[in-house]
């Protein structure tokens, strides 16, 4: 069966079983029975205790559990109690984050809510938008939002803006004559699509497509088959937990083994292999992630960039490809009157000189003609009118005699000259005329496309007097036209004629041609250096967009996307290629227009296969489904719809392409600061772990309760490396490509260094030990873990950087003294306050003692230090 927009209305009206009066009531209800109500399906979701029992299936989770269980059989609830806690409070986490999301069908079907009037049985009705059937003939005018997809089959001069499906914010001009092929939806000229909004005209529309059938039905069933993926530092930690699971089950196992193979009574033994385990198991690591991605998200939205979801801040780190939007994002979105051909030769809007005759009518024709309107500084009616009220509003006068006459505003101007009789723009003419009395002669003004106007004109008029139109001068104007088709300016033909006749379709012809407006909406002057930023940053910046190609190419190569050599394509060159084809040209594809919502989510799709950490943004309905599936969906926040918004994790407030640059610098920073807070983590428990290991090997007492370890890890530990979290960023790491995800965060360089710090610690918590271990078992505890805790807050210092102190300041991060002195007093608190130390099971310790662990404690710290500002001397 032929489309709909193919189909001559007679044969529509069978193919829909309908006529020209509307459906009947019987047909309504079959149709209804067949095609269902006019609304969207929602997808099946999760519920809240399914959430929340599913942060529980981590195999870390289940060791911890597991140790709390023997804590409480050894007579140890308070270790039993704190461990609980944590994972209780991780779980809420991550539940929270989850129910917040997952919004985008609420506010899709929202969008199809409103009434529409339909003619049944040749009464109009109002009814609501969930009864519209296929079939139906719904009356369309200004201001109404169409509520299903259907064919016009009677236009007066209609326009649709269809942003929230295509991007683009310029109202399309409709038909109701058939086309043929395969258009894109945006050339879909006789068609109209829910979602969209009529901003001009009316139009008797018969409804072929209701509810999940729409364009916008099809959109809601994408994000459906859409599955979110894991991001970079999820797969990372991810991997590192069930490397680091099953270190600690075979590590606990044989000092388990080792204990009993001694003649260790079972609890005793049991109560090793927990202190091992304890001390292995960053408890606190994944809330100081989500601490350290929350305090990014904070900064992000003082610069305008506002997370949804906290994982997309360090996937931010490793974008490798930026997909955007170029309406709003690249560009102003505001049509700005770059060039004029007029009397033979180009000028810039600020060189009009309207004290000259023929650039007074020029601009007569740009105000006079014209339906729009700028109040309080914003354009209202169609962007393409109020950007020649903006090029008249900045006209040089340079008669300065004239300054009462010429300063007048356009509102002045139609004040002062009334408008006569007029033939409003239609697709169909692609004109639009206005008659007016100017100089006391009867004048039509006239505007519209360069093809249609320029046959129109049989004179032309320069400075020195009108001329008979030569086809050497069509040609030249045709060549003009060409030149900024191809830069990819939009061009309007401007002419007039003196005429007392009345202004009819018949007399829209023989006028004299002033000339050409070229305009378009340029490239944000920022955007331009974000370009050539995420370039030296490794990152490949694509342009995808629902203008025409030659448009969006001509922005490309001005903002630096374009290169010598690249390729561009439209929506339907890229459905011709197969899986294998785009793939092996998608690093060369720079370009993509008038692209579909399935479009978008292949060429996502073709980035990820290679690896790649895809960023893409958008603005409208159709952009959803897209930004769901990228690592990064960005929607813009005074342009978006409600649907982008949600199916995004990031909002940019200013809609601006250079914000998304400093989100990746921040980004980067997160994960640089989350590694460096990690690497504190795990080194600090490498030290706990081997003096364990130590002292179980030689058959020594246990150097640990687990209750030392639990407050080492969750309390003292946790200050410095949110302290970390917060280092400030650097410019120089937009210097660097983006991280490899596939490289996981505990890779052999990382563990070199974890072993080695933790070494040094556990040589100094050992030699506190030994020490203590002269007098009695308790007081070797005792040394050994304020040592250690005393050590790790020494070491937060040593994980800041990968820089000395000396380079990067002591003072830089005043928050990492902030957290020094914060642990060392709840240290002091453990170890001064007798009633604590009961609980800590620790016993009292002498001045000379102190000293000895603090002396013992800096010695990593000083060693640290000075191999780094060695190596970077």
């Amino acid at each position: 069966m032929k489309h709909y927009w193919e189909q001559e209305v007679p044969e529509l009206i069978t193919t829909l079983q309908t006529s020209e009066e509307g459906i009947t009531g019987k047909q309504v209800e079959e149709n209804r029975k067949t095609f269902g109500e006019n609304v969207l399906r929602e997808g099946k979701r999760q519920n809240v205790v399914s959430v929340f029992l599913h942060q529980f299936c981590d195999l870390l989770v289940v060791i911890l559990v597991a140790a709390a269980v023997i804590s409480m059989l050894s007579g140890n609830p308070e270790s039993t109690l704190v461990i609980l806690l944590v994972l209780v409070m991780n779980a809420l986490l991550g539940t929270v984050q989850h129910v917040k999301a997952q919004k985008s069908l609420d506010s899709l079907k929202q969008l199809s809510s409103p009434s529409a009037k339909v003619l049944r049985e040749g009464q109009k009705q109002e009814i609501p938008s969930r009864e519209i059937v296929p079939g139906d003939l719904v009356l369309l005018e200004a201001g109404d939002l169409i509520v299903a997809d259907g064919r016009i089959i009677h236009n007066y001069s209609l326009q649709v803006n269809e942003s929230s499906l295509t991007g683009e914010a310029v109202s399309v001009e409709k038909t109701a004559e058939c086309i043929s092929g395969e258009p894109a939806l945006g050339d879909r000229k006789n068609m109209v699509y829910s979602g969209s909004l009529v901003t001009y005209g009316r139009a008797e529309v018969l409804v072929t497509a209701t509810g999940m059938d729409t364009e916008l039905g099809r959109i809601a069933d994408l994000m459906n088959e859409v599955k979110e993926r894991k991001t970079p530092l999820q797969v990372s930690m991810d991997k590192f937990s069930r490397a680091l699971a099953i270190f600690v089950v075979i590590i606990s196992g044989l000092v388990l083994a080792l204990c009993l193979y001694r003649d260790m009574t079972m609890l005793d033994s049991f109560m090793f292999a927990v202190a091992l385990a304890v001390a292995a198991i960053p408890e606190a690591l994944s809330s100081i992630v989500t601490i350290v991605q929350a305090m990014g998200t904070q900064k992000m939205a003082r610069e305008n960039a506002i997370i949804k979801e906290l994982k997309a801040v360090e996937s931010l780190g490793c974008v490798s490809v930026i997909c955007s939007d170029k309406t709003g994002t690249l560009t102003q979105n505001k049509m700005t009157v770059q060039s004029i051909y007029i009397d033979g030769r180009i000028l810039q809007p600020g060189e009009l000189d309207i004290t000259n005759r023929l650039q007074r009518y020029l601009l007569y024709d740009a105000v006079l003609n014209n339906d729009s309107s700028i109040v309080d500084g914003k354009g209202i009616g169609d962007p393409t009118e109020y950007a020649l009220l903006e090029m008249f509003r900045n006209v040089r006068v340079r008669a300065k005699e004239l300054f009462t006459e010429y300063h007048m505003t356009e509102e002045d101007i139609r004040q002062v000259l009334h408008r006569k009789e007029e033939i409003p723009f239609d697709s169909d003419r692609k004109l639009m005329s206005s008659k007016y009395h100017l100089h006391g002669e009867p004048t039509v003004l006239t505007k519209g496309a360069v093809d249609v106007l320029l046959d129109r004109c049989n004179h032309i008029q320069y400075s020195d007097g009108i001329c008979p139109m030569t086809e050497t001068e069509r040609e030249l104007i045709g060549e003009q036209n060409r030149r900024y088709s191809e830069a990819g300016l939009r061009v309007l033909a401007f002419a007039y004629k003196e005429e007392k006749e009345e202004l009819l379709l018949e007399n829209e012809k023989d006028f004299i041609f002033i000339g050409l407006v070229a305009m378009v909406d340029p490239p944000r002057p920022e955007a331009i250096g974000a370009v050539e930023r995420a370039k030296r940053a490794g990152i490949r910046p694509v342009m995808i967009t629902g203008d025409h190609k030659i448009t969006a190419v001509a922005i490309a190569k001005e903002i630096g996307i374009y290169e010598e050599g690249d390729m561009a394509l439209t929506g339907l060159e890229l459905d011709c290629m197969s899986r294998e084809e785009l793939d092996a040209n998608i690093e060369r594809i720079s370009v993509y227009a008038r692209v579909s919502p399935e479009n978008k989510i292949r060429i996502v799709q073709s980035w990820q296969r290679l690896g790649k950490i895809v960023a893409m943004t958008g603005d409208g309905v159709n952009d959803a489904p897209a930004l769901k599936k990228a690592d990064i969906g960005v929607a813009m926040g005074i342009t978006g719809t409600e649907v982008a918004k949600d199916a995004s994790s990031m909002i940019l407030a200013d809609d601006n392409f250079a914000t998304i640059m400093k989100a990746v610098l921040n980004g980067r920073n997160v994960y640089r600061n989350i590694k460096n807070a990690l690497l504190f983590l795990l080194s600090g428990n490498m030290a706990g772990i081997l003096a364990v290991l130590y002292t179980s090997f030689l058959g020594l007492p246990v150097p640990f309760a687990p209750v030392h370890l639990l407050f080492i890890n969750l309390l003292t530990d946790s200050l410095p490396a949110i302290a970390i979290g917060m280092e400030p960023s650097d410019a120089a790491l937009l210097q660097e490509k983006p991280r490899d995800p596939a490289v996981g965060i505990l890779n052999r360089s990382f563990f070199a260094k974890i072993l080695a710090q933790g070494a040094l610690i556990a040589a100094v918590v050992l030699a506190a030990y030994y020490l203590g271990l002269g007098e009695d078992p308790l007081k070797a505890s005792t040394m050994a873990f304020a040592t250690l805790t005393l050590a790790r807050l020494f070491h937060g210092f040593n994980c800041r950087s990968s820089h000395s102190i000396f380079r990067i300041g002591l003072l830089s991060n005043r928050f990492s003294i902030y957290a020094f002195w914060g642990g060392a007093c709840l240290l002091a608190l453990v170890l001064f306050v007798p009633v604590l130390h009961g609980l800590f099971r620790i016993t009292a310790l002498g001045g000379l003692e102190m000293l000895q662990i603090a002396g013992l404690a800096l010695c990593p710290t000083i060693f640290i230090q000075v191999y780094k500002y060695l190596v970077h001397k």
